[in-house]
């Protein structure tokens, strides 16, 4: 078989490549013993170009077309070899096709969730995911940099390390961007615009060029999104008031509908009635302002005392202290305050017990 290889390559050679997988980006021409023949048909269809390598150097690029391999359009690998009056016998080259069609529907994602700060969150935790477009842009230094010597490359062996750049940008991005996160989802087109911009000077290193770049999906941590989700109830529910009487409809509606007949009814509707008036006067209550006149409430620690047999005060704490300094108040002055079930001598409330510290106690009797 070697032998009838090498027979075989003496005789004028068709070099080309039809592609017929949906993934391949390099693919090497084989042939025995990478020998060419002079004047060797080289054809290059659209969506491809053509690099011969000598002695692990890129030499000739090749557009798309057809060519007769001689001197005058292997200007390169002509010098390489030394041939400075042309050449008869077969002379050795690999040969590299490249496909330069878009590769589509490319898969990126974040494999954990993208630490940002959000101007109206704070602190967030980001997932997104999307698909992008390659194709090759610079063939020699794709070859370079990611095929080397490698005689069927495909996209399944770059996509990984694609995938990590892409993610690396995206906290970026979304970060100078300056969209908050609520307003992610309609900004999709400009959060990827903007990482594909950052991220092509990553991908001409390798050659290539980030033909699209599509955000599918933007999710915040499942919790930050069910307080969300209240937080969208409570704005749906709008008015409280008419809330309730909407629940009241709904309970009574229920009522009616329950086997029970006519004594379910009742109680359904009684039951709905009294939860409505409960709420509806909570509601109400809440809502109105203290009716005028009506007297608020002591402050807490304020005493009323007696005094000459009529009630006074409220007095606060400090301003007990001075009627104790100047003798209206003693420990058996009258005082009530909030809480008490009664009118009780100063002496006797604890709460008061400091105020007579400094006072001598009452002369017991004769």
């Amino acid at each position: 078989m070697a032998l009838w290889d090498k027979i075989a390559g003496e005789f004028i050679d068709i070099i080309e490549w039809t592609d017929d997988t949906q993934d391949t980006i390099v693919y090497r021409f084989e042939r025995h013993n990478n020998e060419i023949k002079y004047n060797a048909q080289l054809t290059v269809r659209e969506s491809q170009v053509a690099v011969f390598v000598n002695e692990g150097k890129v030499a000739d690029v090749f557009q798309p077309g057809m060519y007769t391999l001689e001197t005058k359009n292997l200007p390169i690998l002509s010098t390489l070899q030394g041939w400075k009056y042309g050449f008869a016998s077969p002379f050795k080259a690999e040969v590299y096709f490249l496909n330069t069609k878009r590769f589509t529907d490319l898969k990126w994602g974040t494999m954990n969730p993208v630490m940002l700060r959000d101007p109206e969150f704070g602190p967030v935790r980001l997932r997104a995911f999307g698909t992008y477009a390659i194709r090759v842009k610079d063939p020699a230094a794709f070859i370079r940099e990611i095929a080397g010597t490698d005689g069927r490359f495909t996209t399944d062996e770059i996509t990984e390390q694609l995938r990590n750049l892409i993610v690396t940008s995206f906290a970026g991005a979304v970060a100078t961007s300056g969209i908050p996160v609520l307003d992610l989802s309609a900004n999709y087109g400009k959060v990827g615009q903007v990482i594909r911009d950052a991220i092509q000077p990553e991908f001409d290193a390798y050659g290539l060029e980030i033909a699209t770049l599509l955000v599918e999906n933007v999710s915040l941590p499942e919790e930050v999104e069910q307080a969300l989700d209240r937080r969208s109830s409570m704005g749906v529910v709008g008015d409280l008031g008419r809330y309730t009487q909407f629940q009241t409809a709904e309970a009574i509606k229920a009522a009616a509908e329950n086997p029970g007949g006519a004594a379910g009814i009742g109680i359904g509707m009684a039951t709905a009635g009294g939860l409505a008036s409960a709420m509806g006067g909570a509601v109400q209550q809440a809502g109105q302002a203290p009716a005028a006149g009506s007297a608020p409430p002591p402050l807490p620690g304020a005493y009323h005392v007696a005094v000459d047999g009529k009630q006074a005060g409220p007095f606060p704490a400090a301003e007990l202290q001075g009627m104790v300094r100047d003798g209206r108040l003693s420990r058996d002055s009258l005082v009530w305050t909030q809480g008490m079930a009664g009118w009780s001598k100063a002496g006797d409330v604890a709460g008061l017990a400091a105020l007579f510290a400094d006072q001598p106690p009452p002369l017991p009797p004769a």
